[in-house]
């Protein structure tokens, strides 16, 4: 009588370790790993690339090289300097590698500036613009590949007439808190405006939305400032 009476007592003890134990489990369990920064430079790119050669032929890139428009170089607005990338011309598959040496370009929806040389190796010369696709070949040091330490802006007009170019800033920087003029030099020359320094291309475009909402000005894009 007393063993039969204590089955149903053993057979409870053992339903409470069992549930006792899966909870430990449950509780063990690794939490999935973040998601990847989405600063990360992206492997490929596409978009429309263009070419520059006079007047900028034989002045100061912005990496501090004399631009040499016969070398294998490009020029790209956030693309750390030293970055080798394969370039593939999407109307007729020709391919280029070129150096990121120059930061550009500041007009429409281009992604890439490429010197006479590697435009004249892909066809470019003729049509001037063409749609492409960069591929990143390397980054100038191994690492996570993720964006080096920058200051970013955002672009949000380019003029001939340097007044006009100072009311922009003026206005931005009313706004915004930070706004500057860059002269690119050429014939003619051409004074952009940047509004901010932000420390990553996330929080530089998160400028660019918002300057997109309160302006509705459309043509504004990221670009690297380097020292």
């Amino acid at each position: 009588m007393r063993s039969t009476l204590q089955i149903p007592a053993l057979l409870a003890l053992a339903a409470i370790l069992t549930l006792s134990g899966c909870a430990k489990k449950k509780t063990g369990r690794r939490t999935p790993p973040p998601p990847a920064p989405s600063s990360t430079i992206p492997d490929v790119e596409t978009g429309l690339a263009s070419w520059y050669g006079h007047p900028y032929h034989g002045r100061v890139a912005a990496n501090g090289e004399i631009y040499d428009m016969e070398k294998l170089t490009a020029a790209h607005r956030t693309l750390p300097f030293d970055t080798w990338v394969h370039v593939v011309n999407l109307k007729n598959q020709k391919t280029v590698d070129v150096r990121i040496t120059d930061r550009g370009p500041f007009v429409g929806n281009r992604i890439i500036d490429l010197s006479h040389a590697a435009a004249r190796q892909i066809e470019l010369i003729g049509p001037g613009v063409s749609e492409v696709r960069l591929e990143i070949l390397s980054l100038p040091q191994p690492r996570d590949r993720t964006v080096p330490s920058g200051v970013y802006a955002v672009q949000t007009g380019a003029f001939r007439d340097k007044g006009n170019a100072e009311r922009e800033r003026a206005r931005m920087a009313a706004k915004y808190g930070a706004a500057r003029l860059i002269l690119r030099d050429g014939n003619p020359a051409i004074w952009r405006v940047v509004v901010g320094a932000e420390k990553s291309e996330d929080a530089a475009d998160a400028l660019r939305l918002k300057i997109v909402q309160d302006s509705g000005e459309r043509n504004t894009f990221v670009i690297r400032l380097d020292s």
